[in-house]
């Protein structure tokens, strides 16, 4: 049996949700750890706590993945004074990789909130609030007999994906001039003399953090020896990568019925909330973790119900006439994304070790 590098699980979880999805105050990706041993296991769990370390030591695995980062804030200091020194100092100590995908895992369209939808039974569901700059197009021109060969190869480097597509591009003929100078070596015409080529323009988008990738293979593949090409951002909203998500009930249901619902698929004993729970649910929008940044996107979008992890008290008021507002909790709303990542390692690496942590908890405490 082939061995597995922790690196190669790594890039794994980094091709699910792309580091380049992740939000700007965030630091999801590698915490700690080594990336080229060959892996033991890999635990999960929502937080990196002390006692989740514990049990990756007292189990033998090396590599723990979770959603929330351990270091969020810069550290400017590891000392056994505080919860993050301590955890980084024992992951150290006993070989340990951590590993978190947080917002970028958030704004996939397979991620967070895709698993909250699926659990509440959500229809035709569309991002809340997309996020710009997530793909990009290159603009190429080849000459005619190689246009094909190097359209495979960026099809390899990941150009052309497009929803459940792959292979997109757009061609079109015409005729590229060029004079090669003085200590050139060009493919095809001879230096010093004015070349005409039947060349054929390519264009293909990309997602914008496979851009060195494509920008390489395009350098690598190209017959010419200063190949001509364009990149830029275009519109990414019909991607499906952002914030929050918006759906459908298949059928409407009265409030008081759908709240009920929530607590029995999430587990949970007490909802916050506010609004008129005379009126019927139909369309839900919803977001993972703290999305109260959300309510006014909620509302553009007409949505009955918004359902988030957390809301500060003074933002449930202001739009009881509506839209109701859910709190459902943080830790609640995000319980199943350690799911959702064992899952998705377990069908690519079939013999990889895998446990969701047992003793991880929610950090919030209730009586």
């Amino acid at each position: 049996m082939a061995s597995m590098i922790i690196g190669d699980i790594l890039d794994a979880l980094e091709r699910l949700a792309p580091l380049s999805q992740q939000e700007s105050y965030d630091n999801s990706g590698i915490q700690v750890g080594l990336t080229r041993t060959e892996t033991a296991g890999a635990l999960f769990c929502l937080d990196v706590t002390e006692a989740v370390i514990d049990e990756a030591i007292d189990e033998g695995y090396n590599l723990i993945v979770s959603h929330h980062p351990l270091i969020f804030s810069p550290v400017k200091k590891i000392t056994d004074t505080t919860y993050v020194g301590r955890c980084l100092m024992k992951a150290i100590r006993n070989g340990i990789t951590i590993y978190s995908a947080h917002t970028c895992l958030d704004n996939d369209p397979r991620g967070v909130n895709a698993m909250i939808a699926q659990k509440m039974g959500l229809r035709n569901t569309e991002v809340l609030r997309p996020m710009d700059g997530t793909l990009m197009k290159l603009v190429t021109f080849v000459p005619r007999a190689a246009a094909d060969s190097l359209r495979a190869a960026l099809s390899d480097a990941g150009c052309g994906r497009i929803g459940n597509y792959d292979s997109c591009s757009f061609s079109h003929d015409g005729i590229g001039t060029f004079r090669a100078k003085d200590g050139a070596d060009p493919y095809v015409g001879k230096v010093g003399e004015l070349h005409r080529e039947p060349e054929t323009r390519l264009e293909m988008v990309f997602p914008a953090h496979l851009k060195g990738k494509v920008l390489g293979t395009l350098l690598s593949k190209h017959p010419y020896e200063m190949p001509a090409y364009d990149i830029y951002p275009i519109d990414s909203s019909s991607t499906g990568i952002g914030s929050g998500l918006v759906g459908c009930l298949s059928s409407p249901v009265p409030a008081m019925d759908f709240m009920r619902g929530l607590k029995e698929t999430f587990g949970v004993h007490t909802l916050a909330y506010s609004g008129d729970t005379a009126r019927m649910v139909s369309r839900v929008a919803l977001c993972g973790g703290a999305g109260a940044f959300l309510i006014g996107d909620a509302l553009r979008a007409k949505a009955d119900v918004y359902v988030t992890g957390e809301i500060k008290y003074h933002e449930f008021c202001g739009n009881e006439d509506k839209i109701i507002l859910v709190e459902l909790g943080h830790y609640e709303s995000e319980q199943f994304t350690q799911h959702l990542l064992r899952d998705y390692l377990s069908r690519l690496f079939p013999s990889l070790k895998v446990k969701l942590a047992e003793r991880a908890s929610n950090l919030k405490k209730y009586i």
